[in-house]
């Protein structure tokens, strides 16, 4: 039986190593991107190249999607030259971006009188997971589908599970996103905390990466926080992103979440002082800020 056809548009950050891996695995990838050049890497290695998401979708049997916003994928699956303008019948669309529940609700059912499946599944574990194929990915969307794309999912992902149907897997990223920025609020609030009382930072990220407080996020960030690199395995704009559909979300179903509002609030603080591109572990020089005396 031969191998399942891929589309994969999105080749950023996070989209270009989970493609490669797909090709590592030996599927047939077609790739669409808004820039030629930094797809040019996966061409190199053997992907082909569409240069419409339309035309992505006429030589595949799985279109995946890894873009930053909800305006994005609907642009690449609803509008001109989108998806949905070549799509089969029994296409599979697996969107791996974060965006709005309700929007992928929608999209979902005008991609369904065409025949076509879409498939949400979101992804957490940075562009470090997305490299070694270690990636959570929450899949929303019929069992049936979900199954069919599990291979292709594990691949790419060390855990993939099936969170319900379609779009609980936005909402399961979304709460993902909201202990993942209060883990990011504490780390940053613990290093200044023992920087203002004189302590070795490299000792105390020994320390408590040994103990309770140990997380991916402080084993991953600690290190990076200490060495002053704040290079995005996610940037700031993109929590940002997430943050709003967190608390579009949350007002919805009628769910306070002051701690959320509070770290989206010292966020926009970065993005105002021109760092919308730096890793979200630059919220550490927000709270720096807090403590210094007036000059």
């Amino acid at each position: 039986m031969p191998l399942t056809r891929i589309g994969f548009i999105g080749t950023g950050i996070m989209g270009r190593p989970m493609a490669h891996n797909l090709l590592k695995a030996g599927y047939p990838l077609t790739i669409h991107n808004r820039t030629r050049p930094r797809a040019q890497p996966l061409l190199s290695e053997g992907a082909g190249w569409a240069d419409t998401p339309a035309e992505t979708a006429q030589s595949s049997d799985v279109v995946i999607t890894c873009v930053p916003d909800t305006p994005d994928v609907r642009q690449i699956l609803m509008g001109k030259h989108g998806v949905i303008e070549a799509a089969k019948p029994g296409l599979i669309c697996v969107d791996m971006s974060t965006i709005s529940p309700a929007a992928t609700k929608l999209m979902g059912a005008e991609l369904a009188a065409k025949g076509v499946t879409l498939i949400d599944a979101p992804i957490s574990g940075g562009e470090i997971g997305a490299i070694e194929g270690k990636l959570s990915i929450m899949m929303g969307g019929p069992k049936e589908a979900v199954e069919k794309v599990r291979p292709i999912m594990e691949v790419m992902g060390k855990a993939v599970t099936h969170c319900g149907p379609l779009a609980a897997g936005q909402m399961t990223k979304l709460a993902n996103q909201v202990m993942v920025i209060h883990t990011i609020m504490s780390i940053s609030e613990g290093f200044v905390f023992a920087e203002r009382a004189g302590l070795d930072l490299q000792t105390t990220l020994d320390v408590t990466s040994a103990g309770a407080a140990s997380s991916h996020s402080l084993r991953a960030l600690g290190p990076k926080i200490i060495a002053g690199d704040f290079k995005p395995a996610f940037m700031v704009d993109l929590q940002m992103k997430d943050l709003r559909l967190v608390l579009e979300y949350a007002d919805e179903v009628k769910q306070p979440l002051p701690g959320v509002a509070l770290a989206k609030q010292l966020l926009a603080v970065l993005q105002a002082q021109g760092r919308g591109r730096d890793g979200t572990q630059a919220l550490i020089d927000v709270i720096r800020q807090l403590g210094k005396k007036p000059s």
